[in-house]
């Protein structure tokens, strides 16, 4: 048959791939083009909005860089990135949460020692970070890594600003023989998406807000242990019941316990107020 209807093209299209040797993608295409042909009739989609839609893909394709990941920041922002972390990394016996991995991730940061301030020369309110890493049977993991990175205080990433600044408020921190970690950062603050591309324009035209509430990313991995790609959000924090990525879980609003200036955690001497936050991160062998 060479002619089809807006009803036979869906099974002619999924008919061409008898010939797929690979089950998992043959069943994940099937269920795409499935479910996309539906969308189009259900909407009745015209010509000139799916003109539109190919020019929104080929737009966010074209902010893509190094340093920013549009079509991450499409997935967060429509559900579809804590959706697929939700399914695929269920907190089972009380291991941390997953959420969003977000389009600000840089691999490569630096080791830094146990203590280290990962923030230097970076805005915002001082903030010591320390707590455990366990196994999900309470041991404690020696060596584990956690692999940090925030905006500064101003909820600004190193990628956003202005030059070549090179990497900031980012480093590795392996834990001790106990499973201790601890760094200085600052406190996260709220910030916006960036909105000055297609997805800022489809949050517009949706009528949604761009922020986030106030968070601290990491990356707990360990040999023997399923990784983690969490936050700490920091407790009251504005926007924290209305994210825009969808990406805050209970179990990791954490409280920052405020400081006057003084003496810090690591003896230093500030003469600022800072803050302190104790979490524990548990990991799933496997």
């Amino acid at each position: 048959m060479r002619e089809f209807d807006e009803k036979s093209v869906t099974a002619a299209v999924l008919a061409r791939m008898d010939d797929c040797q690979d089950a998992r993608f043959k069943q994940v295409m099937t269920s795409l083009v499935t479910h996309l042909h539906d969308f189009v009739r259900d909407v009745k989609l015209t010509e000139a909005e799916w003109i539109t839609a190919i020019q929104f893909l080929t737009d966010t394709g074209k902010m893509c860089s190094d340093k920013r990941q549009e079509f991450i920041l499409l997935s967060d922002t429509l559900g579809v990135s804590i959706l697929v972390i939700t399914i695929n990394n269920p907190a089972d016996g009380g291991t941390t949460d997953s959420t969003v991995l977000g389009p600000y991730y840089w691999e490569g940061a630096p080791e830094l020692p146990l203590g280290a301030n990962l923030a230097v020369g970076v805005k915002g309110e001082p903030t010591y970070y320390s707590g455990r890493v366990l196994s999900n049977d309470g041991s404690p993991i020696a060596g584990a890594i956690l692999d940090v990175w925030s905006g500064d205080g101003e909820g600004t990433y190193d990628m956003q600003m202005e030059g070549d600044v090179g990497m900031k408020a980012r480093g590795r921190i392996r834990t001790d023989a106990q499973g201790r970690y601890s760094f200085r950062s600052i406190k996260p603050e709220f910030y916006p998406v960036p909105t000055d591309g297609p997805v800022g324009r489809m949050l517009n035209k949706m009528g949604r807000h761009p922020m986030r509430p106030g968070h601290i990313h990491m990356i707990v991995s360990a040999v023997g242990h399923h990784a983690v790609t969490t936050h700490l959000f920091a407790a009251g924090s504005q926007y924290i019941d209305s994210d825009a990525v969808f990406g805050v879980k209970e179990s990791l609003i954490t409280p920052f316990a405020k400081h006057p200036a003084g003496t810090a955690p690591d003896g230093t001497k500030l003469d600022v107020p800072f803050y302190t936050v104790n979490y524990d991160f548990r990991l799933r062998k496997g």
